[in-house]
């Protein structure tokens, strides 16, 4: 009989989903979760600015391994524009270049301002942004008082709603596609507005499935672990993966799947009708995650195997 076994036992393996504080670095973040838990691979998905707070996910072992697979999940944010100051890096952490009286624009005005960023949109990279560009990020050339050619980007606002317009601020709830900068947006919509505007605060509430309400800050990270109670707020690989179509092997076609040999779609049920070429999991009969795999061709063709996660033994 044929049994799976984990490649490697990690004391711990998936996704946390961590609740950034102000003042930290997704990068502080990842180091003292690297400390804390005595692990060698960690890593995030999705970079927030240092002022910027919300949903990081962090990946813990094999898990550093599909941080590709996350990165296309949208984000949900919650945003203060604040309208009539103009700054540099176009959030609050920079200099004011600009300031105008916002008091001839009202609510009606904000409203119909907003409802044109909604859907795809041609964004510019800021300039204090880490986009290389021949092969240096954007940032360093603008702390040197440089100004670089940029190209526009396509990204795509899903949803924009405005919460509350308090004086110059004006909360929004935005979900959009990922490469998108929410202080762009909320420069743009200052513009538009014809008085400028800059991002005040940003919280991150979702990415993907990932949710603020499942975030656990570092002090509660520490918490859970000296209760040792941190390893239930794991997500697993295969559930991360949950949007890929799921593809159950025999144990024959899981010793191949294992080694990384290709195998043919033929006997192990009907693909689902996706585009391809498309990723799935492929999964042995107990239901165990063993690897990611390509099928390039629809009907014929093989299954190529990308990632490996588990070893199969006798």
């Amino acid at each position: 009989m044929v049994r799976a076994a984990i490649e490697r036992v990690d004391s711990f393996d998936g996704v946390l989903i961590a609740h950034k504080e102000a003042g930290w670095t997704s990068h502080d973040v990842v180091a003292k979760l690297r400390k804390l838990l005595g692990e060698s691979k960690v890593g995030h998905a999705g970079t927030l600015d240092p002022s910027a707070t919300g949903v990081l996910p962090i990946l813990v072992g094999r898990a550093t391994r599909i941080a590709e697979y996350l990165i296309d999940w949208d984000k949900e944010y919650r945003a203060v524009l604040r309208i009539g100051e103009t700054t540099d890096t176009q959030d609050a952490s920079g200099q004011v270049l600009i300031k105008t009286d916002p008091c001839r624009v009202n609510e009606e005005a904000i409203h119909a301002v907003v409802a044109k960023f909604r859907g795809p949109q041609r964004q510019l990279p800021p300039m204090y942004s880490a986009v290389k560009i021949g092969g240096q990020p954007l940032y360093k050339a603008a702390r040197a008082g440089k100004t670089i050619d940029r190209v526009e980007r396509s990204v795509t606002i899903h949803e924009l709603e405005v919460l509350k317009v308090e004086g110059c601020d004006v909360t929004l709830r935005v979900v959009c596609s990922k490469g998108t900068y929410v202080r762009t947006l909320c420069a743009d919509i200052g513009q538009a507005l014809g008085v400028g505007g800059h991002l005040y605060a940003l919280e991150r509430r979702r990415v993907g499935p990932l949710s603020i309400d499942e975030a656990l800050t570092i002090d509660q990270i520490a918490s859970h672990l000296a209760m040792d109670t941190l390893r239930s707020r794991f997500l697993s690989l295969d559930q991360l993966l949950s949007q890929l179509p799921a593809v159950v092997v025999n144990a024959e076609q899981a010793q191949r799947v294992v080694h990384g040999n290709s195998i043919s779609p033929a006997g192990i049920g009907e693909l689902p009708a996706l585009p391809h070429p498309m990723s799935v999991r492929l999964k042995n009969e107990e239901g165990q995650l063993l690897a990611i795999g390509t099928h390039d061709t629809p009907g014929m063709g093989l299954i190529k195997i990308r990632k490996v996660f588990s070893l199969v033994t006798h």
